[in-house]
């Protein structure tokens, strides 16, 4: 089922088909070549090419091709098809769904789960909708501002922010009333033997979505996901360190640290939060 959006600049319905939209001010947008449609404004954009770049792209897409993370995939998927079973026609949107591996494997458990939905995936990075769009065709990808979607007031049912920032202004005109928010967030053990080899001292952020999201949320439980698995080589180790921003802030006595390594075993520790618009 194709993902009914609205016009960026006017928050009107847009209407045509796969290759053209057009809102009723005649503002109108085609389809990158790829699929997806690019509905950022170049004044919502803070840099030229603003999102993750393509070798940071490139970089998660390997690593999580090794399935290290596809527990804590099948977990997320699964509480998605769930609230899809309870919500006929759900419409779903994945805020900051890069490269779409998170999306993909919510739109192969709603299949197997037999729901009826619409499912859409948005971020800002142009190139990682364009990798998106090579995984799924079934799913609606965007180039868009999590600040101003280009979605409806009030007509989602479930937004999902996995590892990405909150809008929380943003994530209260789009939702339903009672409508649900499922947030991913790293706990404070997540990649503990990483964040140890590479920093002096680790600091705990001491995150909690319900302090960011503020009273126009109930919130209805903290789910963890938490396992270990092992790095078996360097190719491994140095992907895993693309992916992070601690690839960014690693040191020359850190990253020589790391190269010693002939594998590393590592702790996923995960918060899934669920919160309700009021």
């Amino acid at each position: 089922m194709n993902f009914d959006l609205n016009c960026p600049v006017c928050l009107q319905p847009l209407s045509g088909d796969s290759k053209h939209l057009e809102c009723p001010d005649r503002h109108s947008f085609d389809a990158a070549k790829q699929g997806y449609w690019n509905l950022l404004l170049a004044n919502q954009k803070r840099s030229k090419d603003p999102g993750d770049n393509t070798e940071m792209v490139q970089a998660r897409r390997n690593f999580l091709a090794l399935g290290h993370y596809q527990p804590l995939a099948d977990t997320i998927a699964a509480r998605v098809a769930r609230k899809a079973l309870e919500q006929p026609a759900t419409r779903i949107l994945d805020m900051g769904c890069g490269e779409g591996y998170y999306t993909c494997r919510m739109q192969q458990q709603l299949e197997l789960s037999h729901c009826e939905y619409q499912l859409a995936g948005l971020d800002i990075s142009k190139h990682a909708v364009k990798a998106a769009c090579s995984q799924s065709k079934d799913i609606t990808w965007m180039v868009a501002s999590g600040a101003r979607m280009p979605v409806a007031d009030n007509s989602l049912d479930l937004i999902t922010v996995l590892f990405s920032r909150l809008m929380a202004e943003e994530f209260c005109r789009t939702l339903k009333p009672g409508a649900e928010l499922l947030i991913a967030y790293p706990g404070e053990d997540h990649l503990i033997e990483l964040r140890t080899l590479i920093y002096d001292e680790v600091r705990h952020s001491g995150f909690d979505p319900a302090t960011v999201l503020g009273e126009p949320f109930e919130h209805i439980s903290t789910e963890p996901v938490r396992y270990r698995f092992t790095l078996p080589d360097q190719t491994q180790i140095s992907q895993l360190l693309a992916m992070t921003p601690h690839g960014w802030r690693i040191n020359q006595t850190a990253r020589e640290r790391l190269a010693e390594l002939s594998q590393l075993e590592l702790t996923l520790d995960v918060c899934l939060a669920r919160f309700r618009r009021n």
